[in-house]
Order: C-alpha cells, then sequence, then structure tokens
C-alpha cells in the first residue's frame, strides 16, 4: 500500500527583503509557525527570516533535498527571479498556510 508523503521547499526573508533563507520540511505549516515565533536557532533566527515567500511541494524527500541544494548553489539575482515570478509583489504567504494548521 502506497503512502503519500509532503515535503516542501520554502524561502523566507527578513523584513527589508535582504536576506533569503531557503529550507526544506515536511510541515510547511509548522515550519512557519516556528520561524515566525523565533523557535530555533541558527542563520534563519539570526537575520530575522519571518516572512514566507515561496515554496514548492514534492512527495519525495530525494527530489526535495535535491531542489534545496540547487537552489542555494543559484545566485542571487536567479533566486529573486524565481520568487518574482511565483510571488511579484512578495506577499507573506505564511497566513495561508498557517490557516491549514
Amino acid at each position: 500500500m502506497s503512502r503519500d508523503y509532503n515535503f516542501w521547499i520554502y524561502i523566507v526573508t527578513n523584513r527589508n527583503q535582504s536576506v533569503p533563507y531557503i529550507g526544506v520540511t515536511n510541515s510547511l505549516s509548522r515550519r512557519t509557525w516556528e520561524h515566525r515565533e523565533g523557535t530555533r536557532t541558527g542563520f534563519a533566527s539570526d537575520y530575522r527570516c519571518k516572512k514566507l515567500i515561496y515554496y514548492e511541494h514534492y512527495r519525495d524527500i530525494r527530489d526535495a533535498l535535491a531542489r534545496e541544494s540547487q537552489l542555494k548553489k543559484w545566485s542571487r539575482a536567479k533566486k529573486i527571479a524565481l520568487i518574482n515570478r511565483f510571488n511579484p509583489s512578495w506577499l507573506d504567504l505564511g497566513m495561508d498556510v498557517l490557516r491549514d494548521r
């Protein structure tokens, strides 16, 4: 019997939109909440990256990890272009994700 799995690649940024942080998670709503609340220490917390601006869904963790690795190697300009195609106004998508919680 097959089982559905859910993984997300996501990008959060700070208030000034100057620091993009790329991550992978199996619960986008939980991880969005953790970023907003600052419950974990590390890069995203240090730079106050709380605003969810981009995400992609995957069923296989290997695909998600490969995509995360690919995006992290991209230039800043290429990452910004990707975000602009998905979310041109850089709106905070976190509220939509947290509603599903």
